[in-house]
């Protein structure tokens, strides 16, 4: 087992700053090349103290900011217009890049696009939901309408 600290949020394992412990090969092979994480060392701890200090500070600001946004993300539907065939199949699927551009196009503010997820891949027009992770404790659904282009 590998002991690493967060440098990035990952979906079931934590946030910046967590101390966690994953197998050798999923830290050597993808934690770390990614990013996500680096080695824990004694020096890191201080790292640790710090990462986790600054997050104390934004949550209380960020859980107001979150607050809003995700009742301005559920009050509307976000319009995405993309290329599509004959029987409204898409050609591709919707990414998660598509739908933080389409929120902010929307002029409904910013979201990190590797905080959406999709319950199943997005290959077809019309309506679908997507779920937003705008904070550790506010979790977002917005109701995508996909469009073909002209």
């Amino acid at each position: 087992m590998a002991k690493l600290i967060l440098t990035n949020e990952v979906a079931g394992l934590g946030s910046a700053g967590d101390v966690i412990e994953v197998k050798d090969g999923y830290a050597r092979n993808y934690l770390i090349p990614q990013g996500y994480a680096t080695a824990w060392t004694r020096g890191g701890a201080k790292q640790v103290e710090s990462i986790q200090a600054a997050r104390r500070a934004r949550q209380i600001h960020d859980l107001d900011e979150a607050n809003d946004l995700k009742d301005r993300l559920q009050a509307t539907k976000v319009r995405l217009t993309v290329k599509a065939g004959s029987g409204g199949r898409l050609f591709g699927s919707v990414k998660t890049g598509d739908v933080a551009d389409a929120v902010a196009a929307a002029g409904l503010g910013s979201i990190d696009k590797r905080k959406v997820n999709f319950t199943a891949p997005i290959k077809s027009v019309g309506e679908h939901e997507a779920t937003v992770r705008l904070h550790e404790d506010v979790t977002a659904v917005i109701t995508l309408q996909v469009v073909a282009a002209k």
